[in-house]
């Protein structure tokens, strides 16, 4: 079992942390002690990824109507290529971004949800995030953080185990 306050590994049956002193009262804190760092930090992320990706859209909106109202009727003032060039560039670039907001939207729901799959893409996403200064970066790290060490894997699908027996079907004979 682990300390939801430190993190740290406790015997099963104490009923104080040996490293940081917290006690611990009944069987929900034992349920949050058992499952570690990750379950204390799971939800906070996953309503970051949802909060992120709400900010995504509207950055693809407000690119895609610069796209379609300034470069698609701009008057050629430099080289006759550039507006439609810029056109396309942005439209292209919010239809990505569009993508990635969905993926984020999908994460968070995942997350969320203790979904198996939801850690693989949150890490896939938490790279491609690091580009994004300021608030990708800061969500890339604290994703990588919370989801890639080597017991996070461990302790995530300890999370999701018991969401996921809940919603087994009863097998009928």
């Amino acid at each position: 079992m682990f300390c939801n306050g430190c993190g740290n590994t406790i015997e099963a049956g104490r009923r104080f942390c040996s490293y940081c002193g917290k006690e611990f009262l009944g069987p929900s804190e034992m349920l949050q002690a058992s499952c570690g760092r990750v379950y204390a930090h799971v939800r906070l992320l996953s309503i970051f990824w949802l909060a992120y990706s709400a900010l995504n859209v509207l950055a693809a909106f407000g690119m895609f109507i610069v796209a379609n109202t300034i470069f698609l009727h701009a008057p050629a003032s430099g080289p006759s290529w550039t507006p439609g060039f810029m056109h396309a560039i942005l439209g292209i670039l919010s239809v990505f971004i569009l993508v990635k907001a969905a993926l984020g939207f999908a994460v968070g729901w995942g997350l969320m949800n203790h979904a198996p799959w939801a850690r693989i893409l949150a890490l896939i996403l938490a790279f491609v995030s690091l580009f994004n200064i300021p608030l990708g970066t800061a969500l890339g790290i604290y994703t990588l953080w919370v989801l890639l060490p080597a017991d996070s894997e461990r302790q995530y699908v300890e999370t999701s185990a018991p969401r996921s027996r809940l919603k087994e079907p009863a097998l009928h004979s």
